[in-house]
């Protein structure tokens, strides 16, 4: 059932949610044979998207990316951990109603009657805001297939009617036809008759085929009528199969699950035939089969839904009992899967605002606690690492304070290293070291203690102190972190040069911290991903070199996508706001997780439509 579950994550979320091009972590082993295997499948029209379950990896539509690791999957989880739990009087009514549909449509309980008021009970539920109208496509859906059911009772009835009508005529047809030959064979006059008759035969065989012209004409009619009438009804049920198939397939890709479930009991009370075999090609229909191990049918999905809904309430179960043990680490694990899973089912949309706002403190302290060790602030990631100790008792603490102690120890090594430097006054020596150790630990408390000692003599820090001035004033902040370590040193005696070191060192940080981040996203293959993340810092920080390379080089890699962008920015200077709209379109087609395209669209909105009509 494990790979069932995996089928639904993975199917389910990309139909729900349209992959945002999130730039794929490193091509793995695993993730190359996963793309191989997937190649050239396809479901409705569409490639099937693949979901491997040991490395946590999805491929669709020929990108790759972790399905926890995925910027819509974080901003649509956060906005869950931070919504309020369903309104519990609405929500308890409206899952009252889904039961009591379910109820009414039970093989032991079901009848006409019931099946009406079932029906009439999809109105009921479409009209609650969690229900988004899909109990009225099912409604609209039953009530096609009621009409092509009445469509075939009376082509049924006309069938009738034309098959007494062909009986008729054949049996007229052989009446006419043996009467002439009872007129030719009575009487026996002799040679003389006989010669008289067969002078007659030719004019006798032409009044029978000008007789029974009519009736064969209007025969052949009636069966092309009958066997046009057979064909409408197969295609027209057939038709309305597929249809049906189709909307209890994608209420199951969308994780609808309980819908699933009112569609299958429909279908079986309308289509009791017994054929409950879903109209798929063949590649999805080994999709199916190889994740559930049953054939895909009907009932598959039915039983598939079941299970999902089961595992929903067991992982909700998981959670709230972590969550009493003080274990977050695993229960936020647990929600996350079981959220991916059973986004829309009640256990889910119930779970009370503050139960989740526990999860929702662990993982954003997480997120900052992996922010922190990447920028290598290691002081700050020691308290965060201190506070997910106390908040959660399974929080797994070796590998931060491995990364924090083996910092702080090579980062001391260095800086004793510079001391005996200074003190033998070996300038190439303490330079290195000094580099080394800011490098390893930038804001490293001890740097600014070692630099004061380091720094002592006047002339040299005021040299230093030149240097900055002068290296400020050009806005040469990259020379700056460069010489991060002597600068560090050489203001540590005055606290207004400190304030504006610091500053530009955490301008810095942010420049580097982004263009890591974008050479990250670019090695997974994202590179609209990377060139949108290098673009948001240089707008902040026009003047980085480094970052203008990196940058300038990302713009090669995504061209279509940054030229829309342009564009449509000129366009919206110049005031052209359908224009600049069709292009930020055609850059969100491009990458539909850019922000600056979502947001570019927003503004033309708001001006196009200022009061939100």
């Amino acid at each position: 059932m494990k790979r069932t579950l995996c089928l639904i994550l993975a199917v389910g979320w990309c139909h729900a949610q349209e992959p945002a091009g999130q730039a794929p972590p490193p091509a793995s082993k695993d993730a190359s044979s996963l793309g191989e295997s997937a190649k050239g499948l396809s479901f409705l029209g569409a490639t099937i998207p693949s979901f491997d379950p040991s490395s946590e990896i999805v491929q669709w539509d020929g990108k790759r990316w972790n399905i926890n690791d995925n910027r819509i999957f974080e901003a649509r989880f956060e906005k869950f951990l931070n919504a309020p739990e369903a309104t519990p009087d609405n929500d308890l009514e409206y899952n009252r109603i889904l039961a009591r549909i379910l109820d009414l449509l039970a093989p032991n309980k079901n009848t006409p009657k019931s099946t009406d008021e079932a029906f009439h009970l999809l109105s009921k539920a479409s009209q609650f805001d969690g229900d988004a109208r899909l109990c009225d496509g099912i409604a609209n859906q039953v009530e096609a297939a009621r009409i092509a059911r009445q469509s075939n009772e009376n082509l049924i009835a006309a069938n009738w009617l034309l098959e007494k009508e062909r009986k008729r005529l054949e049996w007229n047809s052989k009446m006419t036809a043996a009467g002439k030959a009872l007129d030719e064979s009575s009487g026996n006059d002799g040679v003389l008759e006989d010669l008289k008759k067969k002078e007659r035969k030719g004019d006798e065989q032409s009044r029978l085929d000008v007789e029974l012209q009519p009736m064969t004409t209007r025969l052949a009619e009636v069966n092309a009528l009958l066997k046009a009438n057979q064909l409408k009804r197969e295609v027209s049920e057939l038709q309305v199969k597929v249809e049906f198939q189709a909307l209890i397939v994608q209420h199951f890709l969308q994780r609808r699950f309980q819908h699933v479930l009112i569609g299958t009991q429909f279908y079986r009370c309308i289509f009791s035939d017994g054929d409950s075999l879903l109209r798929v090609g063949e590649d999805a229909k080994n999709l199916f089969s190889n994740a559930s191990g049953f054939p895909p049918t009907v009932g598959t999905l039915d039983s598939l839904a079941n299970e999902a809904l089961r595992d929903v309430r067991e992982g909700v179960r998981a959670f709230l009992f972590l969550l009493k043990k003080n274990e977050l680490e695993s229960a936020t694990r647990r929600l996350a899967e079981t959220f991916v899973l059973g986004e829309f089912v009640p256990e889910i949309r119930t779970l009370p605002r503050a139960d989740k706002q526990r999860a929702l403190d662990f993982l954003q302290k997480s997120n900052q606690l992996i922010s922190a060790i990447d920028v290598k602030d290691y002081s700050l990631a020691e308290k965060l690492t201190k506070e997910l100790k106390e908040t959660a008792k399974d929080f797994d603490t070796s590998k931060p304070l491995a990364a924090i102690e083996t910092a702080r120890t090579v980062s001391a090594m260095h800086l004793a290293k510079a001391k005996n430097a200074a003190t033998s006054g070996d300038k190439p020596t303490l330079e290195a070291e000094l580099k080394s150790a800011t490098e390893i630990w930038p804001r490293n408390p001890a740097l600014t203690e070692v630099g004061g000692m380091i720094f002592s003599q006047t002339d040299l820090q005021q040299r230093a102190i030149t240097d900055f001035d002068q290296l400020l004033g050009q806005k040469n902040y990259r020379q700056i972190y460069d010489d991060k370590m002597k600068f560090i040193a050489a203001t540590a005696m005055f606290p207004e040069k400190q304030e504006q070191l610091r500053k530009v060192l955490e301008d810095m940080a942010l420049v580097e911290a982004a263009i890591i981040r974008a050479q990250e996203v670019e090695k997974r293959g994202d590179f609209a991903g990377a060139w949108e993340s290098a673009e948001s810092a240089y707008r902040q920080f026009p003047e980085d070199n480094k970052l203008n390379q990196v940058r300038a080089n990302l713009t090669t890699r995504a061209p279509d996508f940054v030229r829309a962008l342009r564009q449509a920015e000129e366009q919206e200077k110049k005031d052209q706001l359908g224009s600049s709209l069709a292009w930020y379109l055609k850059a969100q087609k491009d990458y539909p997780a850019s922000d600056f395209a979502r947001q570019g669209i927003e503004r033309i909105n708001t001006q196009l439509l200022p009061d939100g009509k």
